[in-house]
């Protein structure tokens, strides 16, 4: 279902889930941050930093600086690769998925308080 919002809708709607990040107690994480999250717990695994690196068109420092961060976070974990020690898989956690589930019901919410 396709849902239709104008500009300054989606603007607002984006306004009003920042603003309920920020004023939460959760983690508060950039955009780089945030976006590398979502691809890794909307797109299929398995991931790695040179996939993610090349699938959001940054190097593969400015992936791990990211990694580390949400590392340190538990939002996600790193683990050589057992077929190919050169590659540094990355591995969703319980604690990125309840953030992430979270995040996406508080779009909803936020969403339905949108004014038409």
């Amino acid at each position: 279902m396709a849902v239709e919002l104008k500009p300054l809708q989606a603007l607002t709607l984006l306004q009003t889930v920042s603003l309920s990040q920020v004023r939460d107690e959760t983690h508060d994480l950039t955009w780089r941050q945030m976006a590398i999250l979502l691809t890794i717990y909307l797109e299929t695994p398995p991931h790695t930093v040179r996939a993610l690196a090349a699938r959001l068109g940054v190097t593969k420092p400015v992936i791990t600086r990211a990694l580390d961060t949400m590392g340190t976070m538990g939002l996600v974990s790193r683990h050589r690769d057992p077929q190919d020690l050169r590659n540094v898989l990355i591995k969703r956690t319980v604690s990125g998925a309840l953030y992430v589930e979270r995040l996406g019901d508080r779009v909803i919410a936020k969403s339905r308080e949108l004014p038409l």
